[in-house]
């Protein structure tokens, strides 16, 4: 089992910057796959990114494609999400979550069985 905690949510004028953190506590984080999905007010949670457990292959949602960078550290047991060219758009609540790897690739909320509590983005015009 891992437990997850994000950080790094704030405020950003549109065209800034953040980079979000989801640091992991538990067994064997590099065996995980890790992703960061996203939730508006009165919206789904939409997949944004994810990467595999060794960090060499990652997946993007089409809307953040060429912006977003997702990345991993499996000695800090850390996952990034470093944003740029921030739109309004892009505000809502960040997770990040993870799922045992098994080789497969994962984009939807129901096949991540754990998550951190969420940081809030928010993108002013």
């Amino acid at each position: 089992q891992v437990q997850l905690v994000e950080s790094g949510g704030g405020l950003v004028q549109a065209g800034g910057s953040l980079r979000l953190s989801c640091a992991a506590s538990g067994r064997a984080f590099s065996t995980y796959r890790m992703a960061w999905f996203r939730q508006a007010p009165g919206k789904e949670r939409e997949f944004v990114a994810a990467i595999n457990s060794s960090g060499g292959r990652t997946y993007y949602a089409d809307s953040v494609k060429g912006r977003f960078t997702i990345s991993r550290d499996n000695v800090k047991n850390t996952v990034y999400l470093q944003m740029n060219s921030l739109k309004p758009e892009d505000t809502a609540v960040y997770y990040c979550a993870a799922r045992y790897s098994d080789g497969n690739v994962y984009f939807t909320r129901a096949e991540y069985p754990y998550w951190g509590q969420g940081t809030q983005v928010t993108v002013s015009s």
